[in-house]
């Protein structure tokens, strides 16, 4: 007599494929192209901030205070290069672990499919932060050396709910953030409209990334939940610290020096940092990834 009950591996695999193919749905009605969507052609108007003020790495220091307006919009126009430089750096290496990842697996499976949209997504979103970096009068912003080499080994080696929990923490500072600048209208124009545009297309590769990384955690023992939580933290910490360049206040015309050591020291930003972070602490404690040297590096790049 054929049984008629239904595995549990069968079942989880089946709402996996049910969210997949929900997520290339989404995508299907809802994706922008930025070469035609982003206004491209219209001049800088350095009326206009880079990023909301608010997020600036001095706003709230005595430096601050004695910028003028023009200085203030200058220095969030470099932040937000910044930024985007940044997103462009790590969207590299969340292409190369995606494609590792789906490297010989079943093409006709709507997981695989959902995987190589969001790889043509994070392309068109680097193009786009290119594009953007260089309207800002930006220079090519990059992380530092080691930085650098510690990204290449990383997309390299990490695997599993190590590669999908460190992409969910770049993307959700990212959103956050973004979400208050495509909403204020002291930003550029163009540069809402490619915040919206990211804020709009991560929502579903944000949702693909928790999925995976509680699918993989489930197959996870003790010690490789507890060394893969602390990978993720400490891809997390140079991910954070490398947002804003060091160089960002000298091409500002600022004090560089004075900057810097403002910078690191405001309360604001850290604080704006912490609550921005609180929904993704609660996801990565819930998954049981906030062990106490992951803990460590949260606390040292302000997310907690």
């Amino acid at each position: 007599m054929t049984s008629s009950t239904v595995r549990p591996e069968d079942q989880d695999r089946a709402a996996e494929q049910d969210v997949a193919r929900r997520l290339l749905d989404s995508s299907a009605k809802l994706s922008y192209d930025p070469a035609t969507e982003v206004d491209w052609d219209t001049p800088l108007d350095t009326d206009h901030h880079g990023a909301s003020p608010e997020w600036s790495t001095l706003y709230a220091t005595p430096y601050w205070g004695e910028l003028t307006e023009d200085q203030r919009k200058a220095l969030t126009r470099q932040e937000a290069a910044s930024v985007a430089s940044t997103g462009i750096w790590f969207e590299m290496i969340l292409q190369q672990m995606v494609l590792r990842d789906m490297y010989a697996k079943d093409p006709t499976d709507p997981r695989f499919q959902w995987a190589l949209t969001e790889i043509a997504d994070e392309c068109r979103h680097s193009i786009m932060f290119a594009r953007g970096a260089a309207k800002l009068g930006a220079p090519a912003y990059r992380p530092r050396r080691p930085v650098l080499e510690l990204g290449r080994a990383f997309k390299t080696l990490a695997f599993g709910e190590a590669a999908y929990a460190a992409i969910l923490v770049a993307e959700e500072v990212l959103d956050v953030m973004q979400r208050d600048w495509m909403r204020d209208e002291r930003v550029a124009p163009f540069v809402r409209t490619i915040n919206n545009i990211h804020v709009v297309e991560e929502s579903r590769h944000m949702k693909f990334a928790r999925d995976e990384t509680r699918k993989r955690l489930r197959e996870a023992g003790p010690v490789r939940r507890h060394l893969n939580a602390l990978v993720v933290a400490i891809a997390s910490y140079y991910i954070v610290t490398s947002m804003v360049n060091r160089d960002v206040y000298a091409n500002a015309g600022l004090d560089a020096a004075r900057a810097r050591a403002e910078a690191k020291t405001n309360e604001h930003h850290k604080s704006l940092m912490r609550s921005s972070c609180s929904g993704l602490m609660e996801f990565l404690a819930s998954a049981r990834l906030l062990t106490k040297p992951a803990l460590f590096f949260y606390k040292r790049a302000d997310l907690i």
